[in-house]
């Protein structure tokens, strides 16, 4: 659950696709910049496949991102979270409980 809601973090903010559209225009430039070198239909082939091997790098440095960052302290502070509610909900139901017993000597008087 916490290592899904965190990479889920990481795709939408779109950092990733940021440095694919980077990588493309930068390859664009080059080629264009350098026309005299390259043909057309090699200037095309060279721009799509610098921008699929560089979105493969992405997909690799995503994965290795979710794989190595330390989830011990988001693991505390759920397994915290989930502590806390229980012992809320028992004070709760002590504090019911007495208020039952006040009722009940109330009630007698």
């Amino acid at each position: 659950m916490i290592i899904e809601k965190f990479s889920k973090h990481m795709i939408e903010s779109k950092i990733f696709d940021t440095y694919v559209a980077t990588v493309f225009f930068a390859s664009l430039i080059f080629f264009v910049l350098n026309s005299s070198i390259f043909t057309p239909l090699e200037m095309m082939f060279g721009i799509v496949i610098s921008t699929v091997l560089f979105k493969g790098v992405a997909n690799i440095m995503l994965s290795m991102t979710i794989s190595l960052v330390n989830l011990d302290n988001t693991q505390n502070s759920v397994a915290f979270k989930k502590d806390a509610d229980n012992l809320e909900s028992l004070v709760n139901d002590l504090a019911i409980q007495e208020a039952a017993i006040q009722s009940g000597k109330n009630s007698n008087k």
